[in-house]
This record gives C-alpha cells, structure tokens and sequence, in this order.
C-alpha cells in the first residue's frame, strides 16, 4: 500500500528516477541465488559486453557497482587520480557543483570555471587553460554531459578537439547519468577516458547499480594513482574478471536480472531508435514551453537537453507550488527547482522507457497547474504544439509494422 495512495498510476515526470516497464519488474520479481553459481557470473559476461554498446565502445571495461551515481563518480575519480592532482572541472548546475564538491573533499586541487546557470561549460576558457598548459600540470578534465538541473547538454566532441588540438595528455572524465543510452554518446569517438551513468536514469531500472566504463588509459591511471580506495577500486574487480567469477563482493543480482531486461529492450527498439524518441520528447516539451509563453531555462539552442526541461516561471510565481500542487491534485511528479534556481524553475524529465502519449499526458497535467497558481496559459495550447509536431514524427513502431 502507498503512503498516500490516489487513484490510477501515477504520472512520473522527475529526471530520475524513472518510470521501470514491466518487463523489467518482472524481470527482478525472482527470489534470491547464489551469485557464485555458474548462472550468474554467466550472465554477467553478457552484461558487460553489451554494456560496452550502448558507451559505444570496444576498448573500455564496464563496473557495475552497486552504488549511485554519486558512487560512480567517487569510482571514477580515486582510481585515475592522487590527491593534489590538478583538475578542471564545470560549475553549471547543482549536480556539477556536488560533482565539484566531492573533488574538493577527496583532495584533489580542483580548478574551478563557473558559469552561469543555464549556460553550458565556458569551453574557450578551457582553451585557454589547456594551452597555456604546457607542462602538462593538469591530470584530468571534469565535465558534466548533461546538467540535470538546468537542462543543460555540453559539447564533448569540442572538449575533445581542444585537448587533441594541443596535445594534451589530461584524462576527459565524464558524468552521463542523464544522458547515457538517452542522447548521443560516443565514448571512443570522443576519446573520453571515463563515463558515468546510473540505472535509475535512461536505463529505467531502480536505483542501485553505477555503471563506470574506463577506457586503456584510464586503466593504465589507476595502476599508479594513490587516492584511497577500497570498495570501489578497479583492481578487485579485474582480479575476479581474469577468475571468471566477476564479483570480489555480493552483487544486486535482482538488478542485474534487470539489466539484462532493460539492454534488451534498449537492442530491441535499436540504440539510434531510442536517441531519436527522446529528440522527439525533448523537441515537443520545448515547443509546448513556447506556446504558453514561457521561457526555458536553458539559455541557447546548441544547450538544449533532450532528456530534462526546466522551465522559468515568472517572478509572481514560486515554481515549488507548482511541483506541490501537481503532485496534491493531478497525481504528477515534476522536478522540483534546484539551489540557485530554487522556486525559480520546475522541471519536466522526459527519459527512459516513455513514449509521446505518455508526455502529453504530463504537458495537459502542466497546463492545468499552471492554469491553478494563475498564470495566464491557454489550456490546450501546449498540448497542441507538441500534438502537432508529435503527429509528424512519430514513426511506425517497428515491432508492429
């Protein structure tokens, strides 16, 4: 039983965690096994080989660490780096800001470039670092792919360039927790040395597994960094990994069960597929944003997220009674504004396993809360919008043809 039970399902719209398909919930109802039994660890080299696809990656390794994200990133961090290491890292939201937090506690010597929220990473100020560099004093660039707060998507492939442009041997070291298997990533094309996510997000799996990919030279890092690790060092796991057994401690095996549902239906719908539906939902949020004469929080086009929009208010209007409100009466989640932008933005999250009806659901639940705190919004209008656009693009679902 809920805690506060209403009426019908209800409408899950926060940028994680997410709406789990049945498929998935039934893939986890199981009771428990030895995870040292031949099934497991079989299942598990199936797991990471397939992780590696939706990194798009040959070359890098997968850990799958029953942890979150924020674990994810703790991985990430203490197995290329010793404390003292010089870093660059982006302050554009909240999450690169508790990201940032986090280097700062574990010791590294974090190199700060800020920008305003709802603005993506200041990439020419890191031009300027990264060529004045030239002794190479700067082990790593930090950079969040996509800013769940604001919803704001930062050009890795540019960060790329600047480093190859000048030589640069600086580790690329990023968070895709919310963007991961929902927008484009392509962590060998990129040359990106670590990626994050975790399985709440794109995923659409519950809470509990940070998924860390490290590429060859991220590996060769760890061999030698000195920041204190134990329940998340790399080492462990390639030790089991070279025994067959995969596990140096008791995995999630509900989780991995789920795993395994959530990449195939990921495989079945096709990778590209899944990256073009949520263009879809992130283009008809943003056009039903316009139409009712909002604004996005997102301050250029080339920033725009295709997972999360948070959406400015006007200043007579405090964006948390809207969050409460649709949660009080329409059975709605929205993501509430965060730190800076506290009472200023709510946010719709629009990833994982959801299709176009579904968001248009959420868009008339929106407009009726807007109608509710008296802003002056057209019911219908935004729905409209995205209705129309929707209605031109959606395609055939393949399975169905």
């Amino acid at each position: 039983m809920d805690y506060f039970n209403a009426p019908g399902r209800n409408h899950l719209f926060v940028p994680g965690p997410v709406n789990i398909p049945d498929q998935i919930i039934r893939a986890m109802n199981r009771n428990n096994e030895d995870y040292r039994s031949p099934a497991i660890p079989a299942m598990t080299k199936t797991l990471l080989e397939d992780v590696k696809k939706i990194f798009k990656t040959i070359t890098g390794i997968p850990f799958l660490i029953p942890t979150t994200g924020t674990g994810a990133w703790e991985s990430a961090l203490t197995n290329t780096l010793s404390p003292g290491d010089r870093i660059v890292s982006f302050l554009i939201g909240q999450f690169s800001l508790l990201w940032i937090d986090q280097q700062q506690r574990l010791k590294f010597n974090v190199d700060v470039v800020e920008s305003e929220w709802g603005q993506g990473a200041k990439l020419d100020v890191l031009e300027s670092k990264i060529a004045s560099d030239t002794s190479h004093t700067i082990k790593a660039i930090c950079i969040v792919h996509n800013e769940t707060a604001t919803g704001v998507t930062n050009d890795l492939a540019k960060v790329r360039q600047i480093l190859d442009s000048y030589r640069h041997p600086a580790l690329l070291i990023v968070d895709g927790v919310s963007s991961i298997c929902a927008l484009d990533f392509r962590m060998d094309e990129w040359g990106v040395d670590v990626a994050i996510t975790g399985s709440q997000k794109a995923l659409s799996l519950p809470t509990g597994i940070g998924i860390v990919v490290a590429g060859p030279r991220a590996i060769e890092a760890s061999k030698h960094a000195k920041s204190l690790r134990v329940f998340f060092d790399w080492k462990d796991y390639l030790k089991f990994y070279q025994l067959g057994t995969y596990w140096p401690y008791t995995p999630s095996i509900h989780l991995l069960y789920g795993l395994r549902a959530a990449l195939d239906l990921i495989f079945e719908e096709g990778l590209e597929n899944v990256i073009a539906r949520h263009s879809r939902l992130g283009k008809a949020t943003r056009l039903a944003v316009e139409a009712w004469g909002l604004k996005n929080c997102t301050q250029k086009e080339e920033w725009y997220s295709d997972t999360v929009t948070a959406v400015l208010v006007p200043a007579y209007i405090d964006s948390t009674e809207i969050v409460r409100r649709a949660w009080k009466r329409y059975n709605l989640s929205l993501g509430l504004g965060l730190n800076k932008v506290a009472g200023k933005v709510f946010r719709i999250g629009h990833l994982g396993n959801l299709n176009e009806l579904q968001l248009l659901g959420c868009l008339t639940g929106v407009e009726m809360i807007l109608k509710d705190v008296g802003y002056p919004v057209k019911l219908g209008s935004g729905v409209a919008a995205a209705s129309a656009y929707l209605q031109d693009t959606i395609p055939m679902i393949p399975s169905r043809i």
